[in-house]
């Protein structure tokens, strides 16, 4: 396994979820014109939520930084670090290159509820390794809009067929 990772390292990664996000969402804004709008009102709500992992982020004292929640079978410690190895999908992909492969906009539409489930997935993560001090209720939130992004998406793939 490797090292275990802090609690502002952690917020890192969301944070840079949250950007790869924001941009995949204006790049596919530029390349579909058709559904431009949803993909430019997601990419707001990416920005946001990158505001709330800055601001949590921010927000820890020396002590919290320097750790998570009590771990003691370091299950959360091993989740984040296959999340942060890309076994699950890679925060440091460029997201917009894969647009390249979308020819239509539900294709389009497809990657990013895949691209949404995938930060879920590494939310739900970082939700069990948050101290509710540290801004547990905040992630859930998160959580919750991210589930509706899926919606919206959805909804606008369903109207696509």
């Amino acid at each position: 396994m490797g090292m275990p990772f802090n609690a502002d390292e952690v917020f890192e990664m969301a944070e840079q979820i949250e950007r790869n996000g924001a941009k995949f969402y204006r790049a596919a804004a530029d390349n579909f014109p058709d559904v431009s709008q949803i993909f430019l009102d997601l990419a707001a709500m990416e920005d946001k939520h990158l505001k709330t992992f800055a601001a949590m982020r921010e927000e820890l004292s020396g002590s919290e930084s320097d750790s998570l929640v009590f771990d003691p079978y370091e299950e959360a410690q091993m989740y984040l670090q296959v999340m942060a190895d890309g076994h699950v999908f890679d925060m440091n992909a460029d997201l917009v290159q894969l647009l390249s492969g979308c020819k239509t906009p539900g294709d389009v539409l497809k990657m990013a509820i895949g691209i949404e489930r995938d930060s879920i997935v590494f939310y739900v993560g970082l939700k069990e390794s948050v101290s509710q001090k540290a801004g547990k209720e905040k992630v859930e939130a998160i959580i919750r809009e991210e589930v509706g992004h899926i919606a919206i998406l959805k909804k606008k793939l369903d109207g696509l067929q």
